[in-house]
């Protein structure tokens, strides 16, 4: 709870014990241990190395524990929990909506995260969040890779697109069957903002660093979807839509380019997955399947 909450505080208040009690306890781990849990600052604190490899250690102790007195001492079924942070992808929520529906869980407690690409990686490395949802193309590939590797994580990729546009089903273009960047020119680009780390390295949408005339940024699908509507924008993006999640008044049309897009998974090489993410995962190769793309081998 502290490496998710990244306070002690925060931490004690949702586990329903004092503060003192809490760090009491932590530091009898690190005593009994040899071992520094957490970096402290004025900020919070955050796991060190060592306790990013305890952490990994401790969640499968508590998992087992919960499924021996489950299958031995028939108690209940343990709460269900699992986080997932991931770019701002229909599909991906489409899984975890059938992820959840699949479930025969009396209690869960879950979160889904649609986020900034630098948070999202943030996240995994942090334990806040299981798996993480992003792409890469040879564009970002490079610099995605060596911070991947530098947080120790692992990206699995899934299929590979080519770009699509989304726009609105009354768009002028909404005909057409193939889309070139040049007929876009006059509409408005709609792109996710990325905070503090706005490098097109870390831009969700494929070919962002070509130059456009009209450019707006969100921070939710909600409000692009919005946009699209009411200005006739557009965004780059993997084509794959939900009807029953995003109804008909957006469609995808495909962007003639040289580009694609390799979509896949962040896990933390030192967490083991709890079985709820690995539900996830088997979500989410499902639905890129009925979507008529191959998973890819790693």
């Amino acid at each position: 709870m502290i490496a998710e909450c990244g306070s002690l505080t925060e931490a004690a208040r949702r586990l329903f014990i004092s503060q003192p009690s809490l760090s009491a306890a932590v530091k009898e781990l690190e005593t009994e241990f040899g071992v520094e849990l957490f970096y402290r600052t004025a900020r919070g604190v955050s796991l060190s190395a060592d306790g990013s490899e305890f952490l990994s250690y401790a969640r499968q102790i508590v998992e087992l524990s919960s499924v021996l007195e489950e299958r031995w001492l028939s108690r209940q079924p343990p709460r269900r929990l699992c986080s997932v942070s991931t770019q701002h992808y229909a599909f991906a929520v489409n899984a975890f909506v059938n992820m959840i529906s699949s479930l025969k869980a009396d209690e869960y407690e879950f979160t889904l995260r649609e986020t900034r690409t630098y948070e999202i990686i943030e996240d995994v490395a942090a334990f806040r969040s299981e798996i993480g949802v992003l792409y890469m193309s040879a564009f970002n590939e490079k610099v995605l890779n060596k911070l991947i590797n530098e947080k120790r994580l692992v990206f699995h990729p899934l299929f590979k697109v080519d770009p699509h546009v989304f726009i609105s089903a009354s768009h002028p273009l909404a005909s057409c069957s193939e889309i070139t960047l040049e007929m876009l020119e006059e509409y408005p680009f709609l792109a996710f903002e990325q905070g503090t780390f706005n490098s097109f390295y870390f831009s969700e949408e494929i070919l962002s660093a070509e130059p456009r005339k009209k450019v707006i940024k969100v921070s939710d699908r909600a409000t692009l979807f919005n946009l699209l509507i009411g200005l006739n924008g557009y965004t780059v993006c993997s084509g794959i839509l939900n009807r029953n999640l995003n109804g008909d008044n957006i469609i995808a049309v495909r962007l003639k380019s040289d580009e694609s897009m390799c979509i896949g998974y962040l896990v933390n090489e030192q967490a083991r997955l709890s079985s709820s993410a690995e539900l996830y995962i088997s979500e989410l190769k499902k639905l890129i399947e009925a979507n008529g793309f191959k998973i890819l081998s790693e």
